[in-house]
């Protein structure tokens, strides 16, 4: 069984800063991580190989410096990591993005077919969770997006259990391989690296694919395969008023939430008449 794991290094989220002219977020001096979305997917790979055995191969798509997150995912068990990096591709939104690792992957199934694809849910920086659907609908596989467990991975017939979570509660799902898995954050907890693969990331080779090896089309990828514009990056400005304290004088829990609630209405006169109206409406 091989499993192919699509990660993203992405600025920190808790560091980044926006350039007050050019509104656009400022990736210089800021510490780079992998996207934490994408190491819940990692772990549920790395569990897949302990159970079944399963080969598993880390993509990614960046800048030369990727190779850093490429090797922490090494050193915490993958088996071989690929790094999609070139000129080419700079300014690829979802779209392009999606597009190049759809022909990286088709690259790697050359060697040995892809049976899972893993992705992070969405990105910290993007936030579009759109990359995961779009390389399996490009590769024609079954889609099992907010998997909150795997339930059971059958390879004599190629199936798979998975638990998702949606509006109405857990969806238990049963469906054939090949197919592409988004997990829900907090569904694992990811490991730590061991003594022989933290030595073996080190010295690991890494692959560097560009986009004329892995074949994918030029007007497909980078700012001529992107059609989405971003015209403006913001900060939200700070709220001046503050948090107003609303002490009840009353003796019971429920004499105290109906002061508290007769408090706010005296504070925001037109809220009554807004939840009343909403009521009438069956909002």
């Amino acid at each position: 069984m091989h499993i192919v794991v699509c990660i993203k290094q992405v600025p920190d989220s808790a560091q980044i800063r926006i350039h007050p002219v050019t509104n656009t977020i400022m990736r210089q001096g800021v510490p780079a991580i992998i996207n934490p979305f994408d190491l819940f997917s990692l772990e549920e790979a790395l569990r897949l190989k302990d159970k079944v055995g399963a080969r598993v191969t880390v993509l990614t798509m960046g800048p030369p410096m990727a190779e850093t997150s490429l090797r922490k995912a090494l050193s915490l068990g993958a088996d071989d990591a690929v790094l999609l990096t070139d000129r080419k591709f700079a300014g690829s939104d979802t779209l392009a993005t999606s597009y190049a690792l759809t022909s990286a992957i088709q690259k790697l199934a050359e060697e040995e077919p892809v049976d899972i694809v893993f992705c992070g849910k969405q990105t910290v920086d993007g936030d579009t969770a759109q990359v995961g659907p779009g390389i399996a609908t490009r590769l024609g596989f079954e889609q099992l997006t907010y998997i909150t467990k795997i339930e059971d991975l059958n390879i004599a017939s190629k199936e798979i259990v998975v638990q998702r979570r949606s509006e109405g509660g857990v969806q238990v799902l049963k469906t054939k391989l090949p197919c592409m898995i988004t997990m829900l954050e907090g569904t694992n907890t990811i490991r730590f690296g061991k003594m022989d693969d933290l030595f073996r990331a080190a010295r690991y080779e890494l692959k560097t694919w560009s986009r004329d090896f892995t074949g994918a089309e030029e007007g497909r990828v980078g700012l001529k395969g992107s059609p989405t514009v971003v015209s403006k990056v913001f900060v939200p400005k700070p709220r001046a008023e503050k948090a107003k304290m609303i002490v009840a004088d009353a003796d019971t829990p429920d004499a105290q939430a109906a002061a508290a609630i007769d408090a706010i209405f005296a504070a925001q006169p037109k809220l009554a008449g807004d939840l009343l109206a909403r009521a009438a409406a069956g909002l």
